[in-house]
């Protein structure tokens, strides 16, 4: 239930700015309050705005959103020391294994890619800082997910909708639950083309110093080329390793978490 100072106008604002993505990046003005829900004459009252704010242009049919977008974006990652911090890691590692590796965070039920370091291109969406995945078919995802309290992770699957991205993704809630329950006890999780197919990750949890899961790295690799046994043994090593770095360049206060990380129990 949103409380008494909640802005609709201001959420159906942002939600004009994401109605925008790789595979609208052009929308009319129809399209726009089709996307968000809200009636054209809202639509183009928002649309105006943001034309007269600098952040989306319009050639008089079309809209499409601006650079300037980018500061809004800015703004988070650049108080935001995680990516600075896993950024030589990403490249040791991408360096040692020879694929592709990234860190994420969970966002309403997303992982959102803050750094990555690639190799090859091997996933027909390209992926760069700010993509979105759905966690529940993501390696990184599964790490997030598995790293919830309790209380949270509940809150998740009962909303959460299990769309079947490839064959292979999981199906059900039930099967979704045990999976994470293996990932807590394991401390990592592998992903087998479920996001896409010929795609295969592993992820491990990047914890702070209270041993709060606050983000995720994964080595990516083209399932063709590798195995699952080789993932286990050639990749995962050296991911456990990178985290275990990565936690240790952690600043004691975590940007974001509005607390001061202290030393971890024992």
């Amino acid at each position: 239930m949103k409380g008494p100072d909640f802005v609709q106008s201001l959420e159906r604002g942002l939600a004009v700015v994401r109605a925008f993505d790789r595979a609208h990046p052009e929308l009319t003005l129809s399209e726009v309050a089709t996307a968000t829900g809200v009636t054209r004459a809202a639509a183009r009252r928002f649309l105006l705005t943001l034309v007269e704010l600098g952040y989306v242009r319009s050639d008089g049919r079309f809209f499409s959103l601006t650079p300037r977008v980018l500061e809004l974006g800015y703004a988070y990652l650049s108080g935001l020391s995680l990516p600075e911090v896993a950024e030589p890691h990403l490249e040791a590692l991408v360096a040692e294994v020879n694929e592709s590796s990234s860190v994420s965070v969970l966002d309403a039920g997303d992982v959102v890619y803050v750094a990555r370091v690639p190799t090859s291109r091997i996933m027909t969406v390209a992926i760069s800082v700010g993509t979105r995945f759905p966690a529940y078919a993501t390696s990184m995802g599964r790490v997030l997910l598995a790293g919830l309290p309790e209380e949270d992770l509940d809150g998740y699957l009962d909303g959460v909708r299990l769309d079947r991205l490839t064959p292979r993704t999981v199906a059900t809630v039930a099967g979704l639950r045990a999976e994470l329950a293996r990932v807590r006890a394991q401390g990592w999780a592998i992903v087998d083309q479920e996001l896409e197919e010929g795609l295969r990750a592993v992820a491990a949890p990047i914890r702070d110093r209270t041993g709060r899961t606050v983000a995720a790295v994964n080595v990516s690799a083209h399932a063709s080329r590798t195995p699952l046994d080789l993932v286990r043994r050639k990749l995962l090593p050296p991911l456990l390793a990178t985290a275990a770095r990565i936690e240790a360049d952690l600043p004691a206060r975590i940007p974001g978490t509005g607390r001061r990380a202290s030393a971890p129990p024992g």
